[in-house]
């Protein structure tokens, strides 16, 4: 059974950073790629970051130049390196494997971390 487990997380002031890791275990069919959502309180959870084993990347505009996706295969481990981050960034962060097609588009698979909370003051 997969299980993906999300670490990282915390409270941290405006311009801040902070990095997120999400730990893989078993084995992931079906998926090209590894994602990072989050969900702010009220809103939908949102595609932050994707990385495919090729480490082909994806990244949402709003965190574009800020974020860094990362992965070590060999670990399956993928990392969120966030910095400068804004009040606008906190929600719970979320790791996800699925599939990063070459259009660009990333369509989630059903398996999905517990999450890590991200709260950024400002």
């Amino acid at each position: 059974q997969v299980q993906l487990v999300e670490s990282g997380g915390g409270l941290v002031q405006a311009g801040d950073s902070l990095r997120l890791s999400c730990a893989a275990s078993g084995t992931i069919s079906r998926s090209n790629a590894m994602g990072w959502y989050r969900q702010a309180p009220g809103k939908q959870r949102e595609l932050v970051a994707a990385i495919t084993s090729l480490t082909r990347t994806k990244y949402a505009d709003s965190v574009k130049g800020r974020f860094t996706i990362s992965r070590d295969g060999a670990k399956n481990t993928v990392w969120l390196q966030m910095n400068s981050l804004k009040p606008e960034d906190t929600a719970v962060y979320y790791c996800n494997a699925g599939v990063l097609y070459l259009s660009g588009g990333y369509t989630p698979g059903d398996v999905w971390g517990q999450g890590t909370r991200v709260t950024v003051s400002s």
